[in-house]
């Protein structure tokens, strides 16, 4: 029997055995070496970092959405207000078929064709992870119906909300504005000023009006609540609050009376009407008609009442006192005789004839007077008193369009008053400069002869009337038109005055003031434009009646209003202050297709001063009079 030969070596084997052992301890503990780095760095070096992570995880930081302040009229009267109700939001991006949802919520709760449309209308309007609204002011029942089905609608929430509300709607509703649903450009804007952050949680912004322009003021300081949660991220207790701090609420020098008065008083009529404090410029009525119920904007408006105001002819979401523009017509006159005696090119003795017309030297053209026939001898008191259209076509050729843009853009015509409400717009003084920019066309003299009594090139706004009108009134101070009287601070109720701002006063002769003054009260008394709108008044008050043109007439032809449709009919204006000795008030008064000054505007400015200064209430609808002196004849101006 043989012996197998041992050929294995097991010193070699041996050797090669302990340099695997070797490597392989080696690859351990450099693994261990890496891993004690890799613990190292994410629990020493990093530590701070991800405990921060962890503890965002665990915590979520809520926004908490302050109260916004109130507005309320210079009496106390609540004009904006807040209200707790509960909402039906849907988070798009959390809902995988928006109208599969939309169907099955209408089966517990009602949900209407229009709350669809502007459902759809927010969704377009937003991003997809925000919390939109389809129902608010849920009812006890609709709550208790929709919380016994919440499982079935996942991104589906009820939420408590504070909501907007305006108690007054049509008759403020141009003042205050209203507040919407914040929207891309919003945000975009905010992020631009510097407010985004205070801003997070919140839904609505302010859009027009005061809502808008006092936003700041009124929206208040966005508070936080860090709230612990679970891994499913349901809340399980507040760690810590800091509270919101509430908008500051607005005391408007509105009187809401007398702005209920104005609107009474207009009746069905269009139109506007401005009335301001002569002393410090506050605003008493601010009154644009037809008006328009706020409060279906803060939701968002649905498209069937989005289309009603937007396409009515009426124009109610138009603010006429702010950006409604209008030849002045006749209110342009007592700014024309003051630009007379101030630049010395007419004296109050100097008198003309007026056979009714005015023709310039050279042109085969004859500018009529409203009155056939014309006033026989006319001055200055004269001229005003029975609206002279002649006095003022020979002034105005004397004068020169320079000279009387110059001159009467001083009383804040054809420029921005600096309301604290934007959209203001300018309105148009014309000069020759203008005219060649504008049109490349050198200034005639036939412009002037039509600027003269508030026509041609001449646009305004019942708001820079106003502002004028008030410039007679206290002999020729400037004062910033306002709406804000006072801001009263939400924590403390401590309420601080907003001054009045004197822009700048005029250095006008006290004589010029006295004569034209003298002359504006006697349009009120008998033998004036407004004598029946004065009649038995139990205080005196000053006045000039206008009529804007909206269609042009053809030379020779005379005006007859039951021959033109309604809408091309010519606007009726008024300027006026109360009482003349000592004014409180100024106003000016636009009323759309209704014919004369005298006849229709005046009146309501009566019933205006009579509630006003005697408390009286005016009348549901204002008398259609006639002047005497506009009997049978039409006042362009």
């Amino acid at each position: 029997m043989k012996h197998r030969v041992e050929l294995r070596n097991h010193p070699i084997e041996l050797h090669k055995f302990r340099i695997r052992l070797a490597v392989s301890a080696a690859f351990v503990v450099v693994l261990l070496a890496i891993l004690y780095v890799r613990f190292y760095y994410l629990q020493i070096t990093r530590e701070e970092h991800y405990h921060t992570l962890a503890e965002a995880n665990r915590i979520s930081i809520l926004p908490l959405v302050p109260n916004r302040g109130l507005i309320y009229d210079r009496n106390g009267r609540v004009l904006a207000q807040n209200y707790s109700a509960y909402a039906l939001e849907i988070v798009p991006s959390k809902v995988a078929d928006i109208e599969d949802t939309l169907d099955e919520l209408a089966t517990i709760i009602e949900i209407t064709a229009v709350d669809r449309q502007r459902f759809r209308k927010l969704m377009k309007e937003s991003k997809r992870f925000k919390s939109l609204p389809i129902r608010n002011r849920l009812t006890d029942v609709e709550i208790a119906s929709f919380a016994a089905n919440r499982y079935r609608f996942p991104g589906v929430e009820i939420k408590a909300r504070v909501f907007r509300q305006y108690p007054e709607k049509e008759i403020i509703s141009h003042v205050v504005g209203y507040i919407s649903r914040i929207n891309d450009r919003d945000l975009e804007q905010l992020e631009l000023n510097g407010d985004l952050t205070n801003y997070r949680g919140s839904h609505h912004i302010g859009k027009i009006g005061i809502e808008q322009s006092y936003e700041r003021e009124l929206h208040g300081i966005t508070g936080f609540e860090e709230v612990e949660t679970d891994a499913a991220g349901r809340s399980i207790r507040v760690l810590s609050r800091t509270r919101p701090t509430s908008g500051n609420n607005l005391i408007l020098s509105l009187d809401l009376g007398l702005q209920e008065a104005a609107e009474k008083a207009f009746g069905e009529r269009r139109g506007a009407l401005v009335a301001l404090n002569p002393n410090n410029g506050e605003v008493l009525a601010f009154l644009s008609k037809p008006g328009y119920d706020n409060n279906l904007f803060i939701g968002g408006i649905d498209q069937e009442n989005w289309n009603l105001l937007n396409n009515s002819i009426d124009r109610p979401l138009n603010n006429r006192a702010l950006r409604g523009i209008y030849p002045p017509g006749s209110t342009f006159k007592p700014f024309m005789a003051l630009a007379a005696l101030e630049l010395g090119k007419r004296s109050p003795e100097y008198s003309m004839s007026d056979p009714g017309y005015f023709s310039l030297p050279g042109v085969n053209r004859r500018y009529r007077d409203w009155k056939p026939g014309g006033h026989g001898r006319v001055n200055l008191h004269k001229s005003l008193v029975v609206s002279c259209d002649t006095y003022y076509y020979s002034l105005a050729n004397d004068l020169g369009i320079d000279n009387i843009h110059n001159f009467i853009s001083q009383f804040g015509l054809g420029k921005r008053t600096g309301i604290d409400i934007e959209g203001e717009v300018s309105g148009l003084l014309p000069s020759a400069s203008w005219k060649m920019k504008q049109y490349k066309q050198k200034w005639y003299a036939g412009d002037t002869i039509s600027v003269a009594i508030g026509q041609g090139y001449n646009l305004t706004t019942p708001l820079q009337l106003a502002f004028a009108t008030m410039m007679i009134a206290n002999n020729g101070k400037a004062y910033l038109p306002r709406l804000v009287k006072q801001i009263q601070n939400s924590q403390t109720g401590h309420i601080e005055d907003v001054p009045a701002e004197l822009l700048y006063t005029l250095n006008l002769k006290p004589s010029h003031l006295e004569i034209v003054k003298n002359a504006l009260v006697d349009v009120t008394r008998p033998g004036g434009t407004a004598a029946k709108a004065g009649a038995n008044a139990a205080y005196t008050f000053a006045g000039k009646t206008g009529t804007s043109q909206v269609i042009g007439i053809k030379q020779g032809e005379r005006y007859n209003e039951k021959s033109i449709n309604e809408r091309h009919r010519d606007h009726a204006m008024f300027i006026a202050y109360a009482p003349a000795e000592n004014p409180q008030i100024a106003l000016a008064i636009l009323v759309e297709n209704t014919g004369t000054g005298g006849s229709t505007a005046a009146p309501i400015a009566r019933q205006v001063f009579d509630y006003f200064l005697l408390g009286k209430q005016p009348e549901s609808t204002v008398a259609q009079v006639t002047e005497v002196l506009e009997d049978h004849a039409h006042e362009h101006l």
